[in-house]
């Protein structure tokens, strides 16, 4: 079986926050009022998705985008622990019980994973802002506590491709719970705290996208400098090194 890359003791970009993270956290309350002001969209925790027509072309396409996430990212050791590949979430997700197979990475393409899902490529190509896109994976009984993003200036979108029916799987983004229909998707603000609970015999699997908010002057300034300062940070710079050494060494088992 292969070693998850970033087994181990922490690295040190695990254990220390660039200081574009510290000082993001610090001005985190500032920066979101600002773009909070400066939203084209609304500020609820969730949002309709009839304000993002790009949606429509996910919830068209979701049954060739849930076959190509079944091919690519279920089959054993084909999706990584996220834990094992974003430092940034390793506090709240569980090894192995959390996995993530990343198509777009904090502004970074992972072209190798692209060209492994034509259909889903495609479709997250059409979308304004595109950040991250990665197949989120939730095994049986997993609780992802209270936790939120860090920049009001992303929101996230849910496709629902695989929604087990033995039991319970929700979501709860601030003080709304909602649940996830296979082919819909949920459009929701991350900065509002949120937790999730997989309380079923089944695994989970949503296409998770992040896209920039839209946005007027003066809060796009600032979300644009936040939002660079953490690509070009060491935190990302790591994610992206694990998500390469986890495919060199699938290819190498493939071989």
């Amino acid at each position: 079986m292969t070693r998850a890359p970033g087994g181990g003791a922490p690295s040190r970009a695990a254990t220390v926050r660039p200081w574009s993270v510290r000082v993001g956290k610090r001005l985190r309350g500032t920066f979101d009022r600002l773009i909070e002001g400066s939203s084209l969209v609304s500020n609820a925790p969730v949002l309709d998705v009839r304000e993002f027509a790009w949606t429509a072309t996910l919830r068209r396409d979701w049954a060739a985008i849930r076959d190509e996430a079944r091919a690519v990212a279920l089959a054993a050791d084909a999706a990584p622990s996220l834990a094992a590949i974003s430092p940034d979430h390793r506090s709240i997700a569980t090894p192995d019980k959390w996995r993530s197979f990343f198509l777009w990475g904090y502004g970074y393409p992972i072209d190798d994973n692209l060209a492994r899902c034509p259909r889903t490529s495609a479709a997250i190509a059409r979308i304004p802002g595109l950040t991250s896109a990665f197949f989120s994976i939730l095994a049986p009984g997993t609780h992802i506590p209270p936790h939120r993003g860090v920049t009001k200036g992303l929101i996230t979108c849910h496709l629902a491709l695989i929604v087990p029916n033995d039991g319970d799987v929700r979501m709860r983004v601030h003080d709304r719970v909602v649940r996830w229909s296979e082919g819909e998707t949920l459009v929701f603000d991350d900065t509002y705290d949120h937790e999730v609970w997989n309380d079923t015999g089944g695994t989970r699997v949503v296409l998770l996208i992040q896209f920039e908010r839209p946005l007027r002057r003066p809060g796009k300034w600032f979300a644009d400098l936040f939002l660079g300062a953490v690509k070009r940070s060491a935190f990302v710079q790591e994610a992206r090194a694990n998500v390469a050494k986890w495919n060199a060494a699938v290819a190498k088992l493939d071989g």
